[in-house]
């Protein structure tokens, strides 16, 4: 009997032993990784990591206008510092997007560190498959090809929308703005308004009252032909930037006369509304052109 007692409680004891241990285990297995320190080079789903410079994620915010007004998504957030820096120095609204979820975690706890967790949020998801066309401001530091892929969409975001990219480019969609900080260099692009197709307007004031523009884009590069009166003049110095769009007609009236009327608008669809300069610089004339079927 004595044996059995004691061959009893060794089985318990081990049994208490082995739960314990296990539990343990488990909990270490579930528990976040707060010792987690990323490695520079380390592999990720798509991209080697290399941190953006503390510099240049300032500046690349800069050049994008960043404000408390604005809502700002990092694609393949890393340790989070452009979410951070974003919520923290300029008081904006902050997503991180990150597929490693060690990352995204280490991530939630800077954040934490430094105060701005309202402000600052991070999930762990594929970019590529993710929605963010809610973002006024895209920042990414990723590869040629993997810009590229996004471009169709980041290019279908709200007219007005910017995109900053530390060293890599967008092919031959060209940046609206180049900067370099310690050797490093970021891009700009101001998502353009579509305003390819034929516009016509017209306007009450002394000249043409009619006119047809027809507009070739690239992205925000434009070129057109235009028409007032249905006689043939010049279009010069088209500039869309986002929704806003300027640009001048010369009107040819006899062999050495030229008469410059300078535009400028808000796309909105298939309408531009705007202003006009009159040509002998006496004020404004309110002009709204609508675009024909495409």
């Amino acid at each position: 009997m004595r044996l059995l007692r004691s061959c009893s409680s060794l089985v318990f004891a081990v049994f208490v032993v082995a739960t314990a241990t296990l539990s343990n285990a488990c909990f270490a297995q579930n528990a976040p990784a707060a010792s987690y320190t990323p490695q520079v080079g380390q592999e990720g789903k798509d991209v080697i990591w290399v941190p953006t410079p503390q510099a240049l994620v300032d500046r690349m915010l800069q050049i994008a206008g960043v404000t408390a007004k604005d809502y700002v998504v990092d694609l393949g957030s890393g340790d989070g510092r452009t979410v951070i820096t974003a919520a923290k120095k300029l008081g904006a609204r902050a997503l991180g997007i990150e597929y490693n979820p060690d990352m995204v975690e280490l991530s939630k706890r800077n954040a934490a560190k430094e105060g701005v967790s309202g402000r600052a949020s991070f999930m762990k998801a594929d970019i590529f498959e993710t929605d963010f066309g809610d973002a006024t401001v895209i920042t990414m530091y990723l590869l040629p090809q993997l810009n590229l892929k996004l471009r169709p969409k980041i290019a279908g975001m709200k007219p007005g929308t910017r995109v900053v990219s530390h060293a890599f480019s967008m092919d031959d969609w060209q940046p609206d703005q180049i900067e370099s900080v310690e050797g490093r260099t970021a891009y700009l692009w101001i998502v353009p308004a579509k305003v390819e197709g034929a516009w016509r307007w017209e306007i009450s004031s002394s000249g043409p009252r009619s006119y047809e523009l027809m507009l070739r884009q690239h992205f925000q590069m434009v070129e057109g032909l235009v028409k007032a009166d249905n006689k043939t003049g010049q279009v010069r110095n088209i500039k869309l930037r986002g929704d806003q769009i300027t640009f001048s007609v010369m009107e040819f009236a006899g062999v050495e006369t030229v008469i410059r009327r300078d535009f400028a608008g808000r796309v909105s669809g298939n309408s531009i509304e705007g202003t006009m300069k009159s040509p002998n610089g006496t004020g404004e004339v309110k002009w709204t052109a609508t675009r024909g079927a495409q």
